[in-house]
């Protein structure tokens, strides 16, 4: 009986070591969460993505609202570009306020009625990057001191780099089928155009002086036929000062610092002299 007895003890404790070593085992190598923690970095990862593509298209659409209402007006029902942007701003999802506030800027004022002051800060971005921030704001010195703060918080410095570009007017009509820059060059000049080409989407692209931009682009209009898709003033950058940004690691500052100087809101356009377009 006792031989029984020290048998089934020894069988009994055998089982608890085998079934202790086995839920030690699983418990260490932890493959179900290592796995959940890849779900997890990829869903995160895409958000980002997501995130900054969405903010992205949020400032393209505010920007062509203030930049319409600037040159023909606040009043949709005489400004069909205004009328087009704010069609497509309602498209895109983009929220009520967003629309609100640029329409405000685009007539000088913030959303409380305040005007606003025109403010532009220049400044050196990591990796040699120089940039030029233009800024429309109620407080100057508020609007001073906290975009600096960005930059300096990203590793950049506040200081004169106005001097590696050159301001120009852009104006950029709609694609056209049978009409290239080579067949509206001499209207171009003849109109005072300083420049023109075509961008990546077979768009006329038309640079001239920054108080000629409108008077220049509407004369083309009716030279050729064309229609305005975008007309702007810009800080171009000069061809023997731009910098190539040697890896992702490097572009990825720059699109960091880019990000976080857009949640600023006073700050409107930031034009910077890389080969690299973001």
């Amino acid at each position: 009986m006792a031989s029984i007895v020290s048998r089934r003890l020894v069988q009994q404790r055998a089982n608890a070591s085998k079934f202790g070593r086995e839920t030690c085992r699983s418990f260490t190598s932890c493959p179900s969460w290592s796995a959940g923690h890849n779900r997890w970095s990829q869903i995160k990862h895409g958000k980002a993505k997501n995130d900054k593509a969405k903010s992205k298209e949020r400032q393209i659409v505010a920007k062509a609202i203030s930049s319409s209402i600037q040159m023909w007006g606040p009043d949709p029902k005489f400004n069909p570009r205004l009328a087009l942007a704010l069609a497509n701003a309602k498209r895109a999802g983009i929220p009520k306020t967003l629309i609100e506030a640029a329409i405000a800027r685009g007539q000088g004022m913030s959303v409380t009625g305040e005007a606003l002051e025109s403010v532009t800060i220049e400044a050196i971005f990591p990796h040699s990057v120089a940039a030029v921030i233009e800024c429309q704001t109620e407080s100057k010195a508020r609007c001073l001191q906290d975009v600096r703060h960005i930059v300096k918080d990203a590793g950049g410095t506040a200081t004169p780099t106005a001097y590696l570009f050159e301001k120009k007017g852009k104006v950029v009509f709609e694609r056209k089928d049978g009409v290239s820059a080579d067949e509206c060059l001499d209207q171009a000049i003849e109109a005072g155009a300083t420049d023109i080409t075509a961008d990546e989407e077979g768009r006329v692209v038309v640079y001239t002086e920054p108080t000629e931009t409108k008077d220049v682009g509407e004369a083309l209009c009716k030279a050729v036929g064309l229609t305005i898709e975008e007309l702007e003033i810009i800080w171009a950058p000069n061809e023997d000062t731009l910098v190539e940004l040697k890896d992702e690691a490097q572009t990825q500052d720059i699109e960091d610092l880019l990000g976080a100087l857009h949640e600023e809101p006073s700050v409107r356009d930031i034009y910077l002299n890389t080969t690299q377009t973001f």
